[in-house]
């Protein structure tokens, strides 16, 4: 499982037209879900973006969590975060879950960002969607969790 998470002073997403998730400051964590994942690692993740000091303090250094500065979430799934382009020019998916099992997974992940104690909004789950946010920083953080042996 892996997450792209971006630290955001606004973040919106759209589908057909309509707004169905919208935050001030916080983070827009786009979401991918491989085969095999499992709920330990989404808790790991979820664990990880609510504790990650990437928010800056009174000295304007990334120093503070989600958490210490009020800040809010818009998850976003996202299946292509698993796309492999190493061959050819149209990515592979092959790696990442069918929408069955992913979308178990990333809903679980978003409820354990809830029990966190900050306010989530959402995407859609397989809708064609538009993500609008303007970037703070810009400060980008790739996260992954591997398969546990």
């Amino acid at each position: 499982m892996r997450v792209l998470i971006q630290r955001v002073t606004e973040a919106a997403v759209h589908v057909d037209g309509v707004c169905v998730g919208r935050i001030g400051k916080g983070m827009l964590i786009l979401v991918g879900v491989r085969q095999g994942d499992t709920s330990a690692q989404a808790d790991f993740l979820a664990d990880k973006c609510l504790g990650l000091r990437i928010f800056d303090d009174a000295e304007g250094k990334m120093n503070l969590s989600l958490t210490e500065v009020g800040g809010q979430i818009l998850a976003v799934s996202q299946f292509t975060l698993y796309g492999d382009a190493r061959k050819g020019r149209r990515p592979s998916y092959v790696e990442a879950a069918p929408p069955e099992t992913a979308e178990p997974l990333y809903e679980y992940f978003v409820e354990r960002l809830r029990q966190g104690g900050v306010h989530v909004e959402t995407g859609r789950f397989g809708a064609d969607m538009a993500v609008s946010l303007v970037n703070d920083g810009p400060v980008t953080i790739w996260v992954e969790r591997e398969k546990e042996d």
